[in-house]
């Protein structure tokens, strides 16, 4: 590698250990390692703001601005309360009873959605069960996160890696569902067993707080109907959009947005009930300005190791060491993946690593060569439960956590995650060989 492409590696280094750490907040990290790679000249402006390999992702920060908006808009209508109450008795009290609900609920509603609007409308559910049953929220969000990206690991639209991958080798909606869905399945049975394990000393019953939730009528807690009715309508506009995009050609982030800004327009001219607490101002103080700060410095980051080929560098050598073989390099792809994903985002990292997948798909000459794309996908998405920031949901889910006043540290998010990580990607090592060597 040039000089230039090592100090990419010094400074994004330097840079995670002090997210990690937490030595100093991980926004001024982020936005201090993009500053460093701009004012050095790693990176240019243009490749920097402009770059669809190489620069911010707008796509991910305006779809992330967008959700914000129709969710502080839905949290004024009483709806998250609600469905906390609800859930909370369905669950009869029980803390893993409902944690298991919420995990359920989250995976197969990332299944449709993307992850990160999953986590963005369940969130503030999961902060309402952990106070009227007393017991920590940490557990609870972090399990839910884990449970997004293992459950939008199963189709085309419910991580938008698994939208990249569609896009470079040619794959539809049916192909994940039939390749990924059904061993998607089975891991989140295999994860709701973790859970009962890795988060034991949450699961702590009191049964006065239980009873309590019990004896609520959850139909009380909305608080403006008419708003409910038209922030819900406009949401299953922008659902609709988003599982459609492909037929609209629509960027969901386009979606979003207009979807956000559409609310805050009807709002804005205040003709629901509590309209002083629904003015622009108001609703834009809800939005995580952080936490999209946070991401426009580490795409930047990860935009730089792009640019000065250290990825490609990395997958290269990955492919190097399967000798190419097709098995070796399945399993060399899947572990390579779990382990890059978890270090930088793996939006950036999929984008670059497809285009070596389909010129090793294409040059095969052994059939079933299409299971790099597999590896690939289970490898990008599951490893993104490893630490803190190997995905877009991660970050939101701590950045949520943070401005409610129950701060999730990185380490104790990836404390959690590895274990997942390394158990999901351990099974998907004999599923792959099984699948698509043993009996294809």
């Amino acid at each position: 590698m040039s000089a230039t492409a090592w100090l990419a590696v010094a400074i994004f280094a330097t840079a995670y250990v002090f997210i990690a750490t937490e030595w100093v907040h991980r926004i001024a990290a982020a936005v201090t390692g993009a500053v460093l790679m701009l004012l050095l000249g790693i990176t240019e402006p243009e490749h920097a703001w402009f770059s669809e390999e190489a620069g911010v992702d707008w796509n991910v920060l305006f779809l992330l601005l967008g959700m914000m908006l129709i969710v502080s808009v839905l949290r004024r209508t009483g709806v998250f309360e609600y469905l906390a109450i609800w859930a909370t008795k369905r669950a009869r009290g029980k803390p893993f009873r409902v944690m298991v609900l919420l995990v359920l609920v989250t995976a197969v509603a990332s299944a449709a959605l993307d992850n990160v609007t999953t986590v963005l409308l369940i969130a503030p559910v999961t902060f309402l069960v952990c106070e009227r049953l007393g017991v920590p929220v940490a557990p609870y969000l972090i399990a839910e996160v884990m449970a997004s990206n293992i459950g939008g690991t199963a189709t085309l639209v419910g991580d938008p890696p698994n939208i990249i991958i569609a896009s470079r080798a040619g794959l539809g909606f049916n192909d994940f569902l039939v390749h990924l869905a059904p061993f998607v399945l089975f891991l989140l049975v295999v994860f709701v067993g973790l859970c009962r394990v890795l988060f034991r000393k949450a699961f702590v019953e009191r049964p006065e707080r239980a009873q309590a939730v019990m004896a609520l009528n959850e139909r009380d807690a909305i608080r403006d109907p008419r708003l409910l009715l038209v922030s819900g309508l406009v949401l299953g506009l922008v659902l609709t959009a988003f599982v459609l995009h492909t037929a609209l050609h629509l960027e969901p982030s386009v979606v979003a947005l207009s979807g956000g800004l559409v609310l805050v327009g009807i709002t804005r001219s205040r003709p629901f009930r509590g309209a002083p607490d629904l003015e622009t101002g108001s609703l834009m103080r809800d939005v995580e300005w952080g936490t999209l700060v946070f991401f426009a410095g580490l795409f930047v980051m990860v935009g730089s190791l792009v640019e000065t080929g250290v990825i490609d560098e990395l997958a290269d050598a990955a492919a190097d060491a399967s000798e190419g073989r097709l098995l070796g390099f399945t399993m060399v792809l899947l572990w390579a993946s779990a382990a890059l994903s978890a270090i930088v985002d793996n939006i950036p990292y999929v984008a670059t690593m497809s285009p070596v997948v389909a010129d090793l798909v294409s040059t095969t000459h052994q059939d079933g060569g299409q299971v790099l794309w597999w590896s690939l996908a289970l490898g990008a998405d599951l490893g993104g439960n490893a630490t803190a920031v190997g995905a877009s949901a991660n970050v939101v889910a701590l950045g949520l956590a943070e401005k409610a006043g129950r701060r999730i540290s990185f380490w104790e998010f990836t404390r959690y995650g590895l274990v997942v990580t390394v158990v999901t990607i351990a099974l998907a090592t004999p599923y792959l060989w099984l699948r698509y060597f043993v009996l294809a």
